[in-house]
């Protein structure tokens, strides 16, 4: 069934289920894809219980044939998330005590429903 899909559309579906699940555990969505001139956000949202908003992103695939979730964020791409999470945090009228940024890896295809990993903390 995803052979037919685009990557846009698995994107947009590995999203929304990554989505789904951050707000079944608590999570409050602030906004999705944000974008500024050095790219974008996928997801942003706040973790009451740890008064922290958490830059999201978002990473879906069909195969592990470029890896599983743990290699999807270079540190490279931390660089660039970091920076990113630094200009929206700036543009922002609340000041946070607490900043992380997370993973969730959505694989669909392997089984009948699709497999969430979540990376907490990850730089």
């Amino acid at each position: 069934m995803t052979e037919t899909w685009t990557r846009a559309q698995l994107g947009a579906l590995g999203e929304q289920l990554a989505v789904d699940y951050l707000i079944a555990h608590g999570l409050q969505v602030l906004t999705r894809n944000w974008r500024c001139r050095y790219g974008e956000l996928d997801v942003i949202v706040t973790d009451p219980a740890a008064g922290a908003v958490v830059f999201v992103e978002v990473k879906t695939r069909t195969t592990d044939r470029f890896g599983g979730v743990e290699q999807a964020v270079t540190p490279q791409k931390l660089r660039r998330l970091r920076r990113l999470a630094g200009v929206w945090l700036a543009d922002q009228d609340r000041g946070w005590s607490t900043m992380r940024i997370d993973v969730v890896g959505v694989r669909i295809g392997r089984g009948p429903t699709p497999e969430i990993t979540h990376l907490r903390a990850v730089g």
